[in-house]
């Protein structure tokens, strides 16, 4: 049901019943190691190009996501996925390897979300019974086609940000026990004019903002009605940007109730600078780390809103601005349903 001008409300309250996490050596030093299925030794995954070993990883996550499911693979009607790479093309060679019916995606760093969203809304209307949901990132791959090869060594600017070499995945269902999904909020784009690609954080946080104020105003709630509102890799100063912005528009959101996955997945010392990006960024941290944090009874209800910023190579060198946007998907506990 659509509340609002861009909320939909799942009536039926899909729910995640299982997730895979996977991710790469520079995740397994970070802080929540521990919330991942399976970390590599090796950035390579024994592949020949950084961009194949982003497909494994894609892969990897489906497929622990699977096995800790009740259902078999052949149970799966959809898989609704993208990436960063140009034509999101280690999401289409996982999706060949998956074999199941599938729907590519671009919403950069936002895609975690958009394609949780989506997902919700299919099987919430009983469009399919269960749905396979879930984006990847890698460093080496996002740093050779945004900025420079890593090999390069070019010196970044504190407002730059580590792409998570990473994927995670959910499985969506009908029915059956995890946490559910309430509701998704669809952002709009946000172009502010920033044509900086080191300051992704600056440039995302308006429209995280844009998204959070209208799914409060869609709704008619406050935000005290959850426990966490988590955006997606705004980063140290994306982050600060867009809460001193919700205080300015009225909302009453607590300094500690307000966090972001890019600073939540690495430790302080690791040479991140602003903080971590990518999009496995929000979907590992929310697969693994905040969705063990509800099952643990930490955590009954979270706002999480995934941004991205919408820029390519091409739009860099023709000095354009950087469009944004951000998805919000509420999730609270749940059990048999």
């Amino acid at each position: 049901m659509l509340r609002g001008h861009q909320t939909w409300v799942f009536a039926n309250k899909p729910v995640i019943i299982s997730t895979g996490t996977v991710g790469g050596p520079f995740e397994a030093n970070g802080k929540i190691a521990k919330d991942f299925d399976l970390l590599h030794e090796d950035i390579w995954l024994k592949q020949e190009s950084f961009e194949k070993a982003q497909q494994t990883l894609m892969e990897e996550a489906c497929q622990i996501a699977l096995k800790k499911s009740p259902i078999e693979k052949e149970n799966v009607q959809f898989f609704i996925s993208g990436d960063l790479i140009n034509q999101i093309t280690p999401t289409n060679f996982a999706a060949k390897t998956l074999n199941i019916p599938f729907f590519g995606l671009f919403n950069a760093c936002a895609t975690s979300m958009e394609s949780l969203a989506l997902s919700a809304m299919i099987v919430n209307n009983k469009g399919a019974n269960y749905i396979l949901s879930g984006t990847s990132s890698h460093n080496a791959s996002a740093e050779r086609q945004f900025r420079y090869p890593t090999e390069y060594g070019g010196q970044k600017p504190p407002t730059a940000q580590w792409t998570v070499t990473g994927a995670g995945c959910s499985l969506i269902a009908q029915q059956g026990k995890g946490p559910v999904i309430t509701s998704a909020t669809i952002g709009r784009i946000v172009d502010m004019g920033i044509t900086d690609p080191f300051n992704m954080g600056g440039a995302m946080a308006p429209a995280a903002v844009n998204t959070i104020e209208n799914h409060f105003k869609d709704l008619n709630i406050e935000p005290s009605y959850y426990d966490l509102i988590v955006t997606g890799d705004l980063g140290h100063i994306g982050r600060e940007v867009s809460y001193d912005l919700l205080l300015e528009r009225g909302l009453n959101i607590q300094e500690d109730q307000y966090v972001d996955c890019g600073l939540i997945i690495y430790r302080e010392g690791q040479p991140v600078l602003a903080g971590a990006s990518g999009s496995a960024c929000s979907a590992v941290v929310t697969y693994g780390h905040l969705l063990n944090r509800m099952k643990n009874g930490e955590l009954k209800r979270i706002l999480v809103v995934a941004t991205g910023a919408l820029h390519s190579p091409l739009s860099v060198q023709q000095n354009d601005p950087i469009p944004c946007i951000a998805h919000a998907v509420a999730i609270e506990s749940g059990s048999d349903v």
